[in-house]
């Protein structure tokens, strides 16, 4: 695939545990070479708060994470500085790129960071518009369980810290039922 830009490596291999799946990445975070690399955004505090992983993982050891079966990718591999600079062709491309992964690595679970991320898979590479709700859903990615969390950027103050770390703790009981 030939890219006018540079981005983040995935972080996927065979039937991993579980993989994250964030809406695009920041252009900080590509500049630092992690996911989810801006010291404002709750990712990781969430992340290890939940004990998704036996010893707590940091930007610069998201890699790590495979070695206990956890993932990384984004819905569209563009980086920006606000998803709001996405447009319908990147979520279009990037859903479709999504999906085909998901169904070659084939993921107990995947965990989508947001309500929005979920809602534009499901609208481009699903073809299924309908409101969708945090927590596990009902519609699976081939074989794959499906589960939403808030998004940890520093741009969605909805949610607080303790909140994403209580749905991130729900994802944990889900893949650990399924692992």
């Amino acid at each position: 695939m030939n890219l006018n830009y540079q981005t983040l490596p995935d972080y996927l291999a065979p039937n991993l545990r579980v993989v994250m799946i964030g809406i695009n990445p920041s252009i900080y975070s590509v500049e630092c070479g992690h996911y989810y690399a801006n010291p404002r955004n709750r990712f990781w505090k969430a992340f290890n708060s939940a004990n998704l992983t036996a010893n707590p993982l940091f930007p610069e050891t998201d890699h790590q994470a495979l070695k206990e079966g956890i993932g990384f990718t984004d819905l569209v591999k563009r980086p920006t500085r606000s998803m709001s600079e996405l447009r319908a062709p990147d979520y279009i491309k990037g859903s479709m790129l999504l999906k085909n992964k998901l169904l070659h690595y084939n993921p107990r679970t995947v965990c989508f960071s947001g309500l929005t991320a979920f809602a534009y898979y499901l609208r481009y590479a699903e073809g299924i518009q309908e409101k969708v709700h945090l927590g596990p859903q009902t519609q699976r990615i081939g074989k794959s369980l499906v589960f939403v969390a808030p998004n940890p950027s520093p741009a969605n103050a909805s949610f607080s810290l303790e909140t994403i770390t209580r749905w991130y703790s729900d994802l944990k009981k889900l893949i650990d039922v399924t692992t």
